[in-house]
C-alpha cells in the first residue's frame, strides 16, 4: 500500500501531519473520518475532513468539514 503525507487544517486535528493510504492517482482519499485514537468508540465524535490541495513537496492538505455524532459520517 502506498502512503501519502497530509496535514489536517482546521477542526480538532488542526496542524496534525499523518500518512494516509493513497488513491491510485497518488492523492489522499477524498474524505477521511478522524476519531480520537485513545478513546473507546462509544460516544466519541467523528470529525470529517476533505482533501484539499497539493501542498508542494510536503504532500497534501485535508480540510475540516464538520463534526458528527459517532457513526453518523459512515
Amino acid at each position: 500500500m502506498t502512503l501519502v503525507r497530509v496535514r489536517f487544517v482546521g477542526g480538532p486535528a488542526d496542524d496534525l501531519v499523518r500518512e494516509l493510504p493513497a488513491e491510485p492517482d497518488g492523492a489522499p482519499p477524498a474524505r477521511w473520518i478522524m476519531r480520537h485514537p485513545d478513546r473507546p468508540a462509544d460516544g466519541v465524535a467523528d470529525h470529517l475532513y476533505e482533501r484539499g490541495g497539493r501542498a508542494g513537496a510536503d504532500g497534501w492538505t485535508m480540510r475540516y468539514v464538520r463534526t458528527d455524532p459517532f457513526g453518523a459520517s459512515e
